[in-house]
């Protein structure tokens, strides 16, 4: 793959004029994006038309097999999923931000393919750009062989934090929650109508913070403050890395099975506590394919042992925090879930010395929670709930601490 990285760097010094605008958004030039088949269906052609040059790379990812595309920076209004997609070959196509800066651009193949050339041409009295992209099939072996994302230190995840003791947190401290908004950028979650999670998910997060804010005695750090994407070993890093006492990750799904309705407040558990609960937890966990990282089977730390004795003395405390959470979300009136507390193995909950929940504020699938999700009173009512759950949690946490000391 390093030939295809060089394109970059070739094309970047071939057209030093227009290197200095990289800064401004590309255009996709919709409807002059071009799929087409190869003859017998065993390979496709794909032309992206852009308003100007940008920088860009293209590689694979296996399991299941797919081709990315990295741009820097790129405006898809205007683009259907459909257009990029193709009658043998290409069976799904996302896009869009990636990290700040970056889109991406992911091709789910029916087959495994070779990329057999990709080239950035540039009109020299328009600057407007195509990106040609050929693709051959290629057996399964060759392809796991040549799959993978080029390391870039702009890409790289953050190096695992150490499992170290955070040493006796000052009672008296403002406590420190990280904010998980769910999804973002190229992952937009659940869609229904013109309601989009990412987005949804964002503005709640956003309140949160300024309802504990004003409160006082918290300090808050968001995963995210825009539209771009955090994979989820990230997010678990920059809760680690913010010193957070509580991690709280925002969501509101779509369950296509059953009339699932109302708020759900989830713990890590390796054992789901029902069917639905482990759907949704694969269905998150699936999502960060898209940078390329599958973390079914990753933990936030080296050695298990460390993990498994961190997590005893963590779990009664994540365990209480959801408590205290149901609790005060029910008193506003909820609506909560029939079973407001559920287990499942998210892997985003996966640190082992900070208490972390994730937040179902309720299914986007059901026309009620929609109608409340909507609603920035509602929004407002449970943004005032979590913090009084949060505040109950301290405090029962401070009249344990002598017993736990014992």
């Amino acid at each position: 793959m390093k030939w295809l990285i060089g394109i970059v760097l070739v094309w970047a010094t071939a057209f030093p004029l227009a290197a200095q605008e990289f800064g401004v958004r590309a255009r996709i030039l919709a409807d002059e994006v071009r799929v087409s088949e190869t003859a017998g269906g065993k390979g496709v052609d794909i032309q992206l038309a852009l308003s100007q040059g940008v920088p860009f790379r293209v590689f694979t990812l296996d399991d299941p097999v797919r081709v990315v595309m990295d741009f820097q920076e790129v405006d898809w209004s205007g683009l259907e999923s459909g257009q990029l997609e193709s009658r043998d070959l290409v069976t799904q196509a996302q896009f869009g931000t990636y990290v700040p800066g970056w889109s991406r651009l992911v091709l789910k193949l029916a087959n495994p393919v070779a990329v057999e050339a990709a080239a950035l041409t540039v009109d020299q009295m328009t600057s407007e750009a195509v990106l040609s992209v050929a693709l051959r099939e290629t057996s399964a072996a060759q392809f796991a062989s040549n799959a993978g994302a080029p390391r870039d230190p702009r890409w790289d995840l953050p190096e695992p934090e150490s499992l170290t003791p955070n040493g006796e947190r000052d009672p008296e401290a403002p406590m420190h929650i990280v904010l998980d908004a769910g999804h973002g950028g190229i992952d937009p979650g659940a869609e229904i109508g013109a309601v989009v999670e990412k987005e949804l998910m964002l503005t709640f997060a956003r309140e949160l913070r300024d309802v504990l804010l004003r409160s006082g005695g918290f300090e808050v750090t968001l995963i995210r403050d825009g539209d771009n994407f955090v994979s989820l070993e990230r997010r678990v890093a920059l809760a680690h890395r913010a010193g957070a006492d509580a991690f709280l990750s925002l969501h509101a799904d779509i369950l296509s099975q059953g009339l699932a309705h109302g708020a759900t407040v989830y713990v890590l558990s390796e054992e789901a506590s029902d069917v639905a609960s482990a759907k949704l937890a694969e269905r998150h966990d699936r999502a960060d394919l898209l940078a390329g990282v599958d973390l079914t089977e990753t933990d936030d730390s080296v050695t298990d042992i460390l993990l498994d004795l961190a997590r005893q003395e963590t779990r009664p405390r994540t365990l209480l925090m959801a408590q205290e959470l149901v609790d005060a979300m029910t008193q506003v009136g909820g609506p909560m879930n029939r079973r407001p507390m559920r287990k499942a193995g998210f892997s985003v909950l996966k640190s082992a010395d900070i208490p972390s929940v994730l937040i179902e504020l309720g299914f986007m699938s059901s026309p009620r929670d929609l109608t409340n999700l909507t609603d920035p009173e509602w929004r407002l009512g449970m943004a005032e709930a979590i913090r009084n759950g949060l505040v109950n949690w301290r405090e029962e946490e401070a009249a344990i601490r002598p017993l736990v000391r014992q």
